[in-house]
């Protein structure tokens, strides 16, 4: 069956979801992309950011910088920015700025689950209204008569719409489920190298302060 016929035979349910069916394809390469540029280079961002902050402090800012559009870059660089914070005050930076990066990694989050939640629903009521039609077409009497049109005509909106809600919640879930893994994972690589990147923070600050003890011994 020719696509446009099957829209056609679905009844007017099929415009609602061929618009959410756009709406899906268009928000799955969204996401597509932007969980594609993150996992291509920021595991490597990163790593070289924590290497370089061992020695080279402002060389691992300006690093940061250049990758600005990265998740864990802006958590990293909320943090390093701040002026002579404790290590308390940089942990709660880091915490604070990864809580800020969350609404970016979930976002349509909710679109995808309205378009889950509603698509059969929408294909169930064009199967009740299908059936509406074919039972409203029927008289007692007349099967293979005039009345046989009606009732096929019902019977296939019915089917139709319910095939189609089917097909985009079940289209719409899978990428759904897969970019709330990659959310899951990312938050625990958030955790991860936040983790690291304030153990090193707390071992300059501890080193320096007691240089800086040291200076005043000294004089």
């Amino acid at each position: 069956m020719e696509v446009s016929r099957f829209v056609q035979d679905a009844g007017i349910v099929a415009w609602p979801l061929l618009v959410f069916s756009v709406v899906a394809i268009a928000l799955v390469i969204e996401r597509g992309f932007f969980w594609f540029r993150i996992w291509q280079r920021q595991s490597q961002v990163v790593r070289d950011a924590l290497k370089l902050y061992k020695s080279y402090p402002q060389q691992a800012m300006d690093l940061l910088q250049l990758n600005a559009d990265l998740p864990i870059a802006r958590i990293f660089l909320e943090a390093l920015e701040l002026e002579d914070p404790n290590p308390e005050e940089f942990r709660i930076a880091i915490e604070s700025a990864a809580q800020a990066e969350i609404p970016v990694l979930r976002r349509f989050n909710t679109v995808f689950d309205t378009i889950i939640a509603v698509s059969p629903l929408l294909g169930l009521l064009g199967t009740v209204l299908g059936l509406i039609t074919a039972f409203s077409s029927l008289r007692i009497g007349d099967i293979g008569g005039s009345s046989s049109t009606g009732v096929t005509g019902g019977i296939s909106e019915a089917l139709a719409s319910t095939v189609i809600g089917l097909v985009v919640a079940i289209f719409t879930v899978l990428f759904a489920n897969t970019f709330r893994g990659l959310y899951k994972r990312q938050i625990a690589l958030i955790q991860e190298y936040g983790g690291q990147l304030e153990l090193l923070y707390r071992r300059k600050y501890e080193y320096d302060k007691l240089r800086d003890n040291a200076l005043v011994h000294k004089v």
